[in-house]
C-alpha cells in the first residue's frame, strides 16, 4: 500500500512539474513575440525609407495554377470515358524610376490559361488544350514633379490578347493630365486630354474615339505579402458604347523563400468586344445585333495556385 501511494504521489509531482514548466515555457514566448513584432517594425520602417531613395526599382510576381483528371467508365456523370485538365498562369512585372523632380512607371500583366476535355468515346472531338484566358497589358507613365505628391504627367497603355487575334482587338491610350500620388504605394492618373486607338479588322463595331483616362494603381510588398490592384477607366466623350474599364488583383502569400499561394482575379466591362462576339464569335452568331440591342455583359476571371516571386 505504501509503495502504490508513493507511486501516486510521484505521479502527481510529475504532472505538476510538467505543468508548471509547459506554463513557465508559455509564458516566456509573449515577450518574445513582442520584441520579433518590434524587431519586424524597424525592418519595414527601413525597407520603407530604402523604397523612397532615388533610382530604379524593379520587381516581378506571378501565379501558377492547374489539375489534371481521368475518369474511366464513370457513369454517374455524362462523359464516363474523358481526360482533362487546365493550366494558367499570371505574372506581374514592373520598372519604375523615381528621381528627385520625375518619375518614370512602367508595369505589365500577363495572364494566360488553358483548358482541355478530350471525350475518349468521340473520335471526333478535340483531344488538345485550347486557350481560355488571354490578358495582356503594358503601360508607361511619365510624371515631372510640381510637388510631393502632383505631377504632369503622360501615359501610354496597350492591351490585346496574344494567343489569338494579336491586336484585333487592340487598345492604344495616349494621354496628358495630371498625377497624384497620395501615399507611396498608390497612383491616381487623371489625364482628360485622351485618345483611344483600336486596332480591329472589323471597323463597323470598332471605333477609336477621345475622352478622359483615369487609372489608379496600388502595389504593397508587406513581409510574404505582395498585392497588386489596377483599375483603368476609359471615358468615351463621342459615345458610352465606346468607353472601357478593367480592374485587376493579384495576390500572394510567400510560405518557403520564393514560393507560396497566390490568387489574381479581374473585372472587364467593355460594349464593343460583347457586340463582337455576339455577331462573329458565339456559336450562334447573331448579324443583326446592335449596341443599343444588347446588355453589356460584365468580363472575369479568377486563377488560384501556387505563387512565385522573382
Amino acid at each position: 500500500m505504501k509503495k502504490l501511494l508513493l507511486v501516486a504521489m510521484g505521479l502527481l509531482f510529475m504532472i505538476s512539474a510538467n505543468a508548471q514548466t509547459k506554463e513557465e515555457l508559455k509564458a516566456q514566448i509573449a515577450p518574445k513575440k513582442d520584441s520579433i513584432q518590434a524587431i519586424q517594425k524597424r525592418v519595414d520602417d527601413l525597407q520603407a525609407k530604402i523604397d523612397a531613395l532615388p533610382g530604379w526599382k524593379i520587381g516581378a510576381f506571378g501565379t501558377i495554377g492547374g489539375s489534371i483528371s481521368e475518369f474511366n467508365n464513370w457513369f454517374a456523370q455524362g462523359i464516363p470515358n474523358n481526360s482533362s485538365g487546365n493550366i494558367g498562369f499570371v505574372l506581374n512585372a514592373f520598372a519604375n524610376l523615381q528621381q528627385e523632380k520625375f518619375f518614370w512607371r512602367n508595369s505589365a500583366n500577363l495572364n494566360l490559361s488553358w483548358v482541355k476535355l478530350d471525350d475518349k468515346d468521340d473520335p471526333m472531338d478535340d483531344d488538345g488544350f485550347r486557350e481560355a484566358t488571354d490578358v495582356f497589358n503594358i503601360s508607361s507613365l511619365y510624371g515631372r514633379k510640381l510637388s510631393e505628391k502632383f505631377a504632369i504627367s503622360a501615359l501610354a497603355e496597350y492591351r490585346t490578347t496574344i494567343m489569338s487575334n494579336f491586336n484585333d482587338p487592340g487598345y492604344l491610350d495616349l494621354g496628358i493630365g495630371a498625377t497624384w500620388t497620395p501615399i507611396p504605394d498608390l497612383i491616381v492618373v487623371m489625364h482628360p486630354l485622351n485618345y483611344n486607338f483600336v486596332f480591329s479588322s472589323d471597323d463597323t463595331i470598332f471605333e477609336s474615339s477621345t475622352g478622359a483616362k483615369i487609372v489608379a494603381d496600388y502595389t504593397k510588398e508587406i513581409g510574404a505579402i505582395n498585392f497588386k490592384s489596377n483599375l483603368s477607366i476609359f471615358q468615351s466623350y463621342k459615345s458610352s458604347n465606346l468607353s472601357n474599364w478593367t480592374w485587376t488583383n493579384s495576390f500572394s502569400y510567400t510560405l518557403w523563400k520564393m514560393i507560396g499561394v497566390g490568387f489574381d482575379f479581374g473585372l472587364r466591362n467593355n460594349k464593343q468586344e460583347t457586340l463582337n462576339y455576339i455577331v462573329n464569335i458565339a456559336p450562334t452568331p447573331n448579324p443583326g445585333a446592335t449596341f443599343d440591342s444588347i446588355d453589356n455583359e460584365l468580363q472575369t476571371y479568377w486563377t488560384l495556385g501556387l505563387s512565385y516571386k522573382f
